[in-house]
């Protein structure tokens, strides 16, 4: 699933993948947000992505990766 933090007077977003969950994804950051703690995450990988909640703008959870194979019919 492919992820994008914004972070706060950084011009550009932190993208990354992770094979973790929608909700597993949406309830890390909730409760970063909520106890005032960082965001941390493992991408697919196995990096740490750890970003402080406070300077979270926003964050884009998106649906799951899916690679595409072949040339695709109409």
């Amino acid at each position: 699933m492919d992820v994008e933090f914004g972070i706060r007077d950084i011009e550009r977003p932190v993208q990354f993948s992770t094979d973790q969950s929608v909700d597993e994804v949406s309830q890390a950051v909730t409760n970063a947000i909520t106890a005032g703690q960082p965001v941390t995450l493992t991408d697919s990988k196995g990096r740490r992505i750890i970003v402080p909640a406070n300077a979270l703008g926003y964050a884009v959870i998106g649906s799951e990766t899916k690679h595409a194979v072949g040339f695709g019919a109409l």
